[in-house]
Parts: C-alpha cells; structure tokens; sequence
C-alpha cells in the first residue's frame, strides 16, 4: 500500500496572514509531497513496502545505506506533524497538565518561550526545533536535516520547520519573526497536551 499526501488539517489559507496559502502551495503540494512520492518509488518491491511511516523511519534510521528511505519517510512524518504543531487562532499559551510540567521544568512558560526561540532560531542550516519529552522530562531539541526525536527514544508534543523553505515566501530571511509568530499565533497547544497526554 502506497503512503499518499496528507491533507492539511486546515485550508490552506486557514492560517493567514502569518502562514499563507503561498507557502502551502510550495511546502506542502511540493516539498512534502515529492518525499512521499521519493518514499514510495524507495521501498517498492522491497522488505519495507507495507510497513507504518515509523517503522521504516526505525527500521532505515542508523543505516547509512538506507539514508534516502530514512531522509524521505522522517521529512514524511515531520512535516504531517508540523502542519498539526499549528493551528487557526493558535499561539498563546498551553493549559492543564502540560502548562504545568513546563512551569515545572523550564521555570516558567516565557522562560520555555524564550529558550524554544533561541533554540530555533540558532539552529544553523536546515532542520527542525521540537519539544519533546523522554524520561518524563520536558526537552527543548534540534534535529539537522531530516532528524526526528523518535530515533533518540523522545516523544515528539510540537515542533518548528526551520528548513528556510519552510518560512522564506513569508518572511524572507527573518527566522526570528518567523519563529516569533509561530509561538504567539500559531502553536497548536492542544494537539501538544494531547501528545502529552498520550505520552
């Protein structure tokens, strides 16, 4: 069975003016389709057709002769959980459970807020700014490239793309707005407590 597109959780316009229907058009309908089309030209015919997105992503991680199916079936899954890290009328702050296991182990939600943004912001090149938990511990980390925190053993709550085609269109070379913005106006904390919950 052949892994097929995601479709946003929301329009693609549902996000404007901080996240345009532009940048889907190339982000989504572009980039992250060519890496279910690369993923499913990859694994055809071989062990891995028929297996879930995280067991090829387990499976391929530490191999670097499986590099393109690991690259290809992690931006698969980073991407689908990017577009749900992000709401309509997101941003702002999260509540219950989660609000508080971050007071407990960042001080303070603008203390998460401003080290999650120095975090995102200092990640060089290409890759991604996730908060996880491992350990039942709140954790701030990057990934480069295609990283995803489920190879190091992390339960992934939300995350920010900071590949630059992922904000460029909107925000040219201004990551640190864009990052900005993520957490005041499009955060989906509801899907992060219920990753939390889960976890």
């Amino acid at each position: 069975m052949a892994f097929e597109l995601p479709s946003l959780p929301y329009a693609d316009n549902a996000l404007e003016p901080h996240y345009s229907a532009n940048t889907f058009s190339f982000h989504h309908a572009k980039h992250h389709n060519a890496y279910v089309v690369n993923l499913n030209k990859l694994i055809d015919g071989t062990d891995l057709a028929g297996k879930s997105l995280e067991e090829i992503i387990m499976a391929t991680a530490k191999d670097d002769s499986k590099a393109g199916v690991f690259n290809n079936s992690a931006q698969v899954w980073n991407h689908t959980f990017f577009w749900n890290s992000m709401a309509p009328n997101g941003g702002g702050r999260p509540s219950g459970a989660l609000a508080a296991k971050i007071d407990e182990d960042f001080g303070s939600f603008d203390a998460f807020a401003e080290k999650f943004k120095a975090s995102a912001v200092g990640r060089f090149g290409s890759g991604w700014t996730f908060l996880v938990v491992e350990g039942g511990t709140l954790k701030i980390v990057n990934t480069l490239n295609a990283g995803t925190p489920m190879t190091d053993g992390q339960t992934a709550l939300l995350t920010i793309d900071v590949w630059e085609h992922a904000y460029y269109l909107d925000y040219q070379n201004r990551r640190p707005d864009y990052v900005q913005t993520f957490l005041d106006k499009l955060a989906n904390w509801d899907f992060a407590s219920a990753n939390f919950d889960a976890a």
